[in-house]
This record gives C-alpha cells, sequence and structure tokens, in this order.
C-alpha cells in the first residue's frame, strides 16, 4: 500500500471557530486519501516570528514529502504573495511575509514559487480567508500529485528575516532576549550552545543570567533537578537557554514575558569572545 500523502497545518487561528475545520474539509475534498496533522494552531496572533519558530522546529521530524501549510498572515487581502517552497525533502505553502525565514536559514537548497496558479484556488476567493481559498487547496492539489512547477515561476526576492542574536555589551557580558513563552511558562531565550559555550559546560565558570527581577546564577540539565521555586538555566529542546522552574512557570517569578531583556555576565573576559 502506497504510504499516504501528510499535510500539516500551522496557524494563529486557535480552536473556537471554524477555520482549522475548513482548511481540513478543503484539502480532504481534494486529496481524500491525505492525512492531516495539526501542529499548532495556538501560534501567537499575527506574530510571524513565534510562527517561524513554530514551523522551523517541526518539520524536519516529518517523512519526506510532507507537505506544511503555514497560515500567519496579518497581510492577509494585501498585496503579499503566496509561496510555495520546496526543499529536498519537504514542501511548503504560506504567505510571502518572512514566516518560513528560520526554515530558510537551516535548508541548503530550497526552491520558491510564487503561487499564480488561480485555476488550483477556490472562487471565488475571499479578501479575508485566503487559508481556506488559496494555502488549503494549493496543499490539497499537491497531495493530489500536482507538481510544484505547476503553480508559478520561481522567485528569489521572497521576504526572510534572521532571528534576534545575543550581542556582546563589554568583556563579560551577552545581551539576548526572550523568544517566546511555552506552554508550561518556560522562558526561551535567543541564546544557543555557540553563542555561550562556557556556560553550557558540565562545569560552567560563575556567572549570573539577569532577567527580570531575577538573577539566575544556577544551570541544571532536565527540569527535575530544580528544588521548589528555584529559577534556572536549561538547555531545552528547541536548542536554545530556558529559563525555567520545576513544576512552575517560570514566567511568574521572574516577572518577564517575550521581548524581554537578558544579560549574561560570565566572570573573566570570556563571554563577548564567545558572542561573536
Amino acid at each position: 500500500m502506497a504510504n499516504r500523502p501528510i499535510v500539516t497545518l500551522t496557524t494563529d487561528f486557535g480552536i473556537n471557530d471554524h477555520f482549522v475545520g475548513t482548511m481540513k474539509g478543503v484539502i480532504l475534498n481534494i486529496a481524500p486519501e491525505a492525512e492531516i496533522v495539526d501542529i499548532n494552531h495556538a501560534v501567537q496572533a499575527f506574530d510571524v516570528l513565534d510562527g517561524a519558530l513554530t514551523i522551523a522546529q517541526s518539520y524536519d521530524y516529518f517523512p519526506s514529502g510532507t507537505i506544511h501549510v503555514v497560515v500567519v498572515d496579518p497581510g492577509v487581502g494585501s498585496a503579499r504573495r503566496p509561496i510555495l517552497m520546496s526543499t529536498e525533502k519537504h514542501y511548503f505553502v504560506a504567505p510571502d511575509n518572512g514566516v518560513l525565514s528560520l526554515v530558510y536559514n537551516r535548508e541548503e537548497r530550497i526552491r520558491v514559487r510564487h503561487i499564480t496558479g488561480e485555476h488550483y484556488f477556490l472562487q471565488p476567493v475571499s479578501n479575508t480567508f485566503h487559508a481556506r481559498d488559496v494555502f488549503a487547496p494549493v496543499a490539497g492539489w499537491l497531495a493530489k500529485g500536482v507538481g510544484s512547477e505547476k503553480f508559478g515561476e520561481e522567485i528569489s526576492d521572497y521576504t526572510r528575516f534572521n532571528a534576534p542574536k545575543p550581542k556582546p555589551v563589554d568583556a563579560r557580558t551577552l545581551r539576548g532576549v526572550i523568544l517566546k513563552v511555552d506552554r508550561f511558562g518556560n522562558l526561551v531565550t535567543n541564546f544557543t550552545p555557540q553563542d555561550i559555550p562556557a556556560l553550557f559546560q558540565e562545569t560552567p565558570p560563575a556567572f549570573k543570567i539577569v532577567v527580570g527581577k531575577c538573577e539566575v546564577t544556577e544551570m541544571h540539565t532536565n527540569y527535575a533537578e530544580g528544588t521548589p521555586n528555584e529559577v534556572f538555566g536549561i538547555l531545552g529542546s528547541m536548542g536554545y537557554l530556558e529559563i525555567a522552574a520545576n513544576r512552575a512557570a517560570a514566567v511568574q517569578l521572574v516577572g518577564a514575558g517575550r521581548g524581554s531583556e537578558v544579560n549574561i555576565v560570565l566572570e573573566g573576559a570570556a563571554a563577548a569572545a564567545n558572542g561573536q
């Protein structure tokens, strides 16, 4: 038996309205054999960076040939383009607003097409629900076996951005930012082991992480190592430094949230050098 085509959905639509279900109906009406997987419908509303983080963390765990529909689209109805991006293993259908930026950064070989094949859309096309009328039907036809070249010409001027990077403040200090707060209240920063390797050694040098109203001075290797109400640093599964607490919401204990500044101060003069 041939493998069923897989279509994933990542949106900021939530689950209280008909939007997600309608998208699934459109896809299945075109490709009844498709298997639809919900990655996340709780992306922060209109937050393209949060959508970019979400799809970048998940797409590569799916089988080759998977079609990923990513709709975080504050520009729906405007002149922004619908695009189809192909890698060696995956397809992505999304608005051209940078929501695929972190996938672009991870993949060496990509092709991006401006979707202009309107005969694949539902008609008439709404000005406010392109997820239903453009992105879902394109995904359905891809799942049906239509080649990506049928949907439009390749482009090179697609929108992309770089996620914020930590920057040296002085010889001992790196400054970063909280990228997101997860379901458990952990604060996901933009620090990686490549930015500040000394912090992630088995025995790091003396340090402090200054965030919100807290100064964090402990790193743990798992959440259970933390004592009650202790705020600590940990390398999370996303590959970023997290500010966390054991069975508690660090966001409440720290008093900081998405976009808040984070400073890491190392003893000696290694911090800024490692951050270069």
